[in-house]
């Protein structure tokens, strides 16, 4: 499995509007889930080694994120069916398993993830309250374990949109698997 690195932020960039299911089968928006200081938005799956390994630090920064007034969506574009643990009977699972704070779409054409140009898992963009990109970099140092002594790009990063409306100027890329695009 090939790690892929998205390229960094582009500062301004439009948070492109979508429209999917949610793990409980209600249909969200963009604008309903924009929080009053911003919205992340999440390229996740559930097989990726990368997105597992933070996991549980990332559900601990969303809520507390949330406090700061930026809501989080996670989307999972992968094409489930080389990858069936990417299903979305088993997105509801790991939902419900792991509690998420946060909805978990599936983008099922896979039109969003390419309207963001998303490229793996996990992909970040956080995005301030008028909308515009702010932070495209990485959760953390951490690679596929547990780095110890990490610093909190992503959660640092959206505080910072929080507070002042922009991301830090320097940035890092993530790292993740490629999304699993349809042939």
């Amino acid at each position: 499995m090939a790690s892929i690195h998205p390229p960094v932020c582009e500062f301004g960039w439009q948070a492109p509007d979508f429209s999917l299911q949610n793990v409980d089968g209600i249909t969200l928006s963009r604008d309903m889930l924009m929080g009053k200081k911003g919205l992340l938005v999440m390229f996740i799956c559930n097989h990726c080694p990368y997105v597992k390994a933070i996991l549980p630090r990332l559900i601990n920064d969303v809520r507390e994120l949330k406090m700061l007034g930026i809501n989080t969506v996670a989307i999972m574009s992968n094409d489930p069916t080389d990858y069936p643990e990417d299903s979305y009977e088993n997105m509801q699972r790991i939902a419900k398993e792991m509690d998420f704070p946060f909805p978990y779409l599936i983008d099922p054409s896979q039109a969003i993830a390419k309207a963001y140009h998303a490229v793996c898992t996990p992909d970040f963009f956080g995005f301030n309250d008028k909308g515009q990109l702010q932070y495209r970099g990485r959760f953390d140092a951490s690679r596929k374990e547990t780095a110890a002594d990490s610093t909190r790009d992503l959660f640092d990063a959206m505080q910072q949109v929080a507070e002042t409306g922009q991301g830090p100027k320097e940035q890092i890329q993530s790292i993740g698997c490629s999304i699993k695009w349809k042939e």
